[in-house]
């Protein structure tokens, strides 16, 4: 069973930096398109950004771009989120998932992923 351990939230004023971190085991990691998604109070689940864990494509929703940076280790079995120049909107459950490499997808679907971490809070306030 894959499994997936976020970690790095916290609170940070607006304009500060964060990065999360996503360790995946009990599977082989490069079969896997990983992702981030966050949930804001009151609203649904929205993907951030996802990475072909093989060939490095990334993707991102375009309310993050040029401030949300998604990189790997493949050696770590990890999935780093580097997010700079936050904003109070940018408050929100993070969560990383994972799905099958195999799949063709164009965008971040919630219902297209199977693993999912226990998700860790990030807070942007001042």
């Amino acid at each position: 069973q894959l499994q997936l351990v976020e970690s790095g939230g916290g609170s940070v004023q607006p304009g500060g930096s964060l990065r999360l971190s996503c360790v995946v085991s009990g599977g082989v990691y490069s079969s896997y398109y990983m992702a981030w998604f966050r949930q804001k109070p009151g609203k649904e689940r929205e993907g951030v950004a996802g990475i072909d864990t093989s060939g490095g494509r990334t993707y991102y929703t375009s309310s993050v771009k040029g401030r949300f940076t998604i990189s790997q280790d493949n050696a770590k079995n990890t999935v780093y989120l580097q997010m700079d120049s936050l904003k109070s909107e940018d408050t929100a459950m993070y969560s990383c998932a994972a799905r099958s490499a195999a799949m063709v997808v164009a965008g971040l679907f919630e219902q297209d992923y199977a693993y999912w971490g226990q998700g860790t809070q990030v807070t942007v306030s001042s």
